[in-house]
């Protein structure tokens, strides 16, 4: 009895490890299937790096401005940091709409790990900023905009986009499950991409004046694009990745707090 208690127990994490990998794979197929949700988070940011390389190409040569190839190198973390705010309003709208369809809670109903439902959905949030990465300093690449780090700084970046990716999804599944609205979920996007042009993401904060200028400094994700695009234009620095990664930890904890809170005060409800 011992025995086939001690085995039971020591395959329920595999077996909720398990659910996590089909719950992520699900989420990660429904974003391909539908490119309505990857497509805008790709050619948009694109489009606007072509757009500012063209008109901003001699703000290079001013005395504050960082020793770039081009603009356009200049604002590849910036675009992808874009590129990631787009697609990470998936998570959250999928979720909600688990919940309006009613799927959400056959979930409850059936033998999952609870926490496997949230972390899935997380995963595939992950998954999709990963290739989004990829695909997007590929382009940059072709385009004559490389990472000068090298595939150590190229391989931080998809780390980085994945951490921010899950930290903006916490901030959607939060909305999604307080309120179960896909509407409601998506209309907190714009909000983040206000955040992210009052930031040094498209210019550097010391050629900035007034409120402006302070906004941006202390914004936070300035913290997290500046040491970013300094591997970009610089070279491998533990230093610029391990503050990417702790400023964007930190945002991630704080919003994977909330959306837990309302994860489980939706399940009270189930």
């Amino acid at each position: 009895m011992a025995s086939a208690s001690t085995e039971v127990s020591r395959s329920r994490p595999r077996v909720a490890i398990e659910q996590v990998w089909a719950l992520t794979v699900r989420s990660t197929l429904a974003t391909w299937r539908n490119p309505a949700n990857w497509i805008p988070g790709v050619v948009f940011p694109l489009v606007l790096a072509a757009v500012y390389s063209a008109q901003f190409a001699d703000a290079t040569s001013l005395p504050a401005f960082p020793e770039v190839d081009s603009f356009l190198q200049f604002v590849l973390p910036a675009s992808i940091l874009q590129g990631i705010a787009f697609n990470a309003s998936n998570a959250g709208s999928d979720m909600a709409t688990d919940i309006e369809t009613g799927f959400f809670d056959r979930l409850i109903a059936s033998p999952v790990a609870r926490q496997s439902i949230l972390i899935g959905r997380l995963g595939g949030a992950a998954v999709a900023a990963g290739a989004q990465a990829i695909i997007l300093m590929v382009v940059f690449l072709a385009f004559g905009a490389p990472v000068k780090s090298g595939p150590a700084g190229a391989a931080a970046i998809v780390v980085i986009s994945v951490l921010i990716a899950v930290a903006l999804s916490g901030f959607g599944l939060t909305v999604a499950l307080r309120t179960g609205s896909a509407e409601a979920t998506q209309a907190m996007f714009p909000l983040i991409f206000v955040v992210i042009f009052i930031s040094s993401a498209f210019f550097p904060a010391a050629l900035m004046r007034g409120w402006y200028q302070s906004a941006a400094e202390a914004n936070p994700f300035t913290l997290i694009v500046n040491p970013t695009r300094d591997l970009v234009i610089t070279g491998w620095s533990w230093a610029d990745f391990g503050q990417a990664v702790g400023v964007t930890g930190l945002v991630a904890v704080f919003s994977l707090s909330l959306a837990y809170r309302a994860y489980l005060s939706r399940l009270a409800m189930a």
